[in-house]
C-alpha cells in the first residue's frame, strides 16, 4: 500500500474555508480601494500565494509592503472563520484508513504558516501529515510545480508515484506539471472549470484509497 503517497492541498481540500477567504478579500480589498470581481477571485487569487496575488491587484509594491498587505489580510480571515471551521466532509475518516494503511501524507497549500497552523491545529488535523509545506518553503507559488516537486521529495516519492487533492485551477496546473496524478475537489469550481484530472470528487465520503491505489497501478 505504500507505492503511492497522497498530498494535500489546505483551503477547499481541508477545510471549505474559500467562502470565509472571500470574505475577508473583499473586506481586505475594499478597505484598500480596490473593487475585487469574481475573474479576480478565481482566476488571479484562489491557489495562489500572497506574493503573487497582492502585486496582481495593487500594483508593484515593495517586499515589506506585500508581507503587510497580507498578513492584514489572513488575520482578518482567521478571525471570520475561527467559528466556523471544520474539516471537509469525510476528511478524518479518509484519513484514518491512509494512517491505517501507512501510506505517505503531507499538505502541500499556497498559505502562509500561521493559516496552516491555525486550520491544522483547530480541525485536529496536524497528528495525520509527516509533511507540512506552506507558501515559505517556495520561491515560486502555483501554478509553478515548484511545491508538489517537493512534497514529493520530502515523502521520499517520485511524483508520478504520488496522488494530489486540489481544488483551485492554479493548483491542478501546478500538480499536473509536477507530474503527480490530480484529484479535483468541487469546492471552489464546477467539474467543468477544471483543466484535465485524473478525477474529481465532492468531497471524501465514500473514497477509499486502496481502490485508488488500485486504480492508477492498473493504469502504470
Amino acid at each position: 500500500m505504500k507505492s503511492f503517497a497522497f498530498v494535500f492541498d489546505m483551503d477547499g481540500v481541508i477545510v471549505d474555508s474559500n467562502p470565509y477567504h472571500e470574505v475577508a478579500l473583499r473586506e481586505f480589498c475594499e478597505t484598500h480601494g480596490y473593487h475585487l470581481t469574481e475573474d479576480d477571485l478565481r482566476n488571479r487569487i484562489f491557489g495562489r500565494t500572497n506574493k503573487d496575488w497582492i502585486p496582481m491587484l495593487f500594483g508593484p509594491l515593495e517586499p515589506e509592503e506585500i508581507a503587510l498587505y497580507g498578513d492584514e489580510k489572513e488575520a482578518l480571515f482567521r478571525d471570520i472563520y475561527a467559528p466556523h471551521i471544520r474539516p471537509l466532509n469525510g476528511l478524518i475518516e479518509f484519513l484514518d484508513k491512509l494512517e491505517a494503511n501507512g501510506i505517505p501524507r503531507a499538505v502541500a497549500t499556497s498559505a502562509p504558516r500561521e493559516n496552516a497552523d491555525f486550520i491544522l491545529d483547530k480541525t485536529g488535523t496536524r497528528k495525520y501529515f509527516d509533511v507540512v509545506l506552506d507558501q515559505s518553503d517556495v520561491t515560486r507559488g502555483k501554478p509553478d510545480p515548484e511545491i508538489y516537486l517537493k512534497a514529493a521529495k520530502a515523502l521520499k516519492f517520485p511524483p508520478t508515484r504520488c496522488i494530489v487533492f486540489e481544488d483551485s485551477i492554479s493548483g491542478v496546473l501546478a500538480a499536473k506539471a509536477a507530474n503527480c496524478r490530480v484529484i479535483g475537489i468541487t469546492t471552489t469550481h464546477k467539474i467543468d472549470e477544471f483543466p484535465p484530472v485524473d478525477r474529481v470528487i465532492d468531497d471524501f465520503r465514500g473514497l477509499e484509497p486502496t481502490e485508488l491505489i488500485a486504480r492508477f497501478q492498473k493504469q502504470g
